[in-house]
């Protein structure tokens, strides 16, 4: 069975940073991509950014490009997504997720998702 755990989400000041974490078990890590999305209050789930453990490849929202680093370790089957200079827009559940990873971070190429981790950032 498929599972995500996503961890590291808490308050931080504008500016601020924050270290998320995913991680996956019941799959061989490098068949899935991972993928990390967002959603805010009242707002719909977006695309953040996604990572395929076997080739290296990245991708980012624009709102986040330069800001937030996702990476893979292979061999711990995590993904953390690091997030600096944080702004308040960027208040959302987080979540981690499996499927395939292409440049437009798209929720319907990824099947498996996780609990979130609430990520708030104060003004």
């Amino acid at each position: 069975e498929v599972q995500l755990q996503a961890s590291g989400g808490g308050l931080v000041q504008a500016g601020g940073s924050l270290r998320l974490s995913c991680a996956a078990s019941g799959f061989t890590f490098g068949d899935y991509d991972i993928g990390w999305f967002r959603q805010a209050p009242g707002k719909e789930r977006e695309g953040v950014s996604c990572i395929s453990p076997r080739t290296g490849s990245t991708y980012y929202a624009d709102s986040v490009k330069g800001r937030f680093t996702i990476s893979s370790d292979n061999a711990k089957n995590t993904a953390d997504l690091q997030m600096n200079s944080l702004k308040p827009e960027d208040t959302a559940v987080y979540y981690c997720a499996a499927g395939v990873c292409r440049w437009l971070i798209a929720q319907d190429e990824f099947g498996s998702w996780g609990r979130g981790t609430q990520v708030t950032v104060s003004s």
